[in-house]
């Protein structure tokens, strides 16, 4: 079985970069990706991505079948790339109205990561530091099905990292 590393942290905290970082021993390496182009300005942000990914990782775009896509990685990679838990939870929340769907697939997710025979890097965003939103239910919601989301992903992971500004914190 592989290792799984989870990497949060706030907005341009270099959790991508340093998930790049983590790669480059690797040799079949691929990077599930799980942001959707639905406007100008997410697309200038995947764009932005694809053009600093190293050219040795073969990109598969994902937004919500996460699970399926790694497990069609299972006899093809070392190391997987899983940019962004945090985009797939928004992603699903467009499809489910309800939470039980969704903590769901962050069960199968955690365990599919933990029982992969290659390695695996999971970046996603601490939002639970903020504050809390009072006028927006969705925002909560969000907020509490990502943070759910972290820690069943966590539980499994062998190493936890925290970005600030460019660096890491070992958290586990």
């Amino acid at each position: 079985m592989g290792t799984v590393t989870l990497i949060t942290g706030g907005a341009r905290s270099g959790k991508s970069m340093q998930a790049l970082k983590l790669a480059l021993p690797y040799r079949r390496k691929f990077f599930v990706a799980t942001g959707q182009a639905l406007d100008e300005e997410m697309t200038a942000r995947i764009e932005f991505h694809r053009t600093t990914r190293p050219p040795d990782f073969q990109t598969v775009e994902e937004p919500v079948q996460v699970v399926a896509a790694l497990e069609r990685l299972a006899d093809r990679a070392d190391l997987v790339v899983l940019d962004c838990l945090t985009l797939w939870i928004s992603n699903l929340m467009q499809r489910h109205e309800l939470d039980g769907p969704i903590l769901a697939e962050a069960d199968k997710l955690a365990a599919t990561l933990k029982d992969a025979s290659f390695a695996s890097i999971a970046v996603t965003d601490e939002v639970g530091s903020g504050i809390v939103p009072t006028d927006h239910a969705e925002s909560r919601r969000f907020r509490d099905l990502l943070g759910w989301t972290n820690q069943k992903v966590a539980a499994v992971a062998d190493q936890v990292m925290l970005m600030v500004a460019g660096y890491s914190i070992k958290l586990k």
